[in-house]
């Protein structure tokens, strides 16, 4: 499956972030791609994307079912959808007093008709936008949470 990994640092306490990646309001918003998101109720939420890649565009629809919460070190997920489907996670480590590393991966998967086509472009497209999910994060906290 296509898949991307990005590992940060921020300057910040595990409970500060904790607080904030609890709240999928808080980072949803900062996904490539977001247009909007709806919660179903406390482990589900459906999700509506803006995809461009190359000369293609589209919109995509997922659901969201949280799986896992454990406080102050994962938040884990599956993405579900009519033409793709995934799963990822947010990873919290302390490794200081005020620094915590954060990691996110994603892993998403065409299915369907010429899956195998969209699944060579995802496999460049979904490290690059982990990358940019995980810097918009960071940016976002470093900015707005103390």
């Amino acid at each position: 499956m296509p898949s991307g990994t990005h590992q940060f640092e921020v300057q910040l306490p595990i409970d500060l972030i904790w607080n904030f990646i609890k709240e999928m309001d808080n980072w949803a918003p900062l996904v490539p791609g977001y247009i909007t998101h709806t919660k179903l109720n406390d482990h589900q939420s459906t999700w509506e994307f803006y995809s461009e890649t190359g000369l293609v565009s589209k919109h995509m629809n997922l659901l969201v079912d949280i799986q896992d919460w454990v406080e102050p070190t994962l938040v884990s997920f599956q993405l579900k959808g009519d033409k793709y489907n995934g799963r990822g996670r947010f990873q919290a480590e302390s490794v200081g007093e005020r620094t915590t590393k954060i990691t996110g991966y994603l892993e998403i998967n065409a299915i369907g008709t010429m899956a195998s086509m969209k699944n060579t472009v995802l496999k460049s497209v979904i490290p690059k936008k982990t990358e940019e999910m995980a810097k918009a994060i960071s940016m976002t906290l470093l900015e707005n949470v103390r």
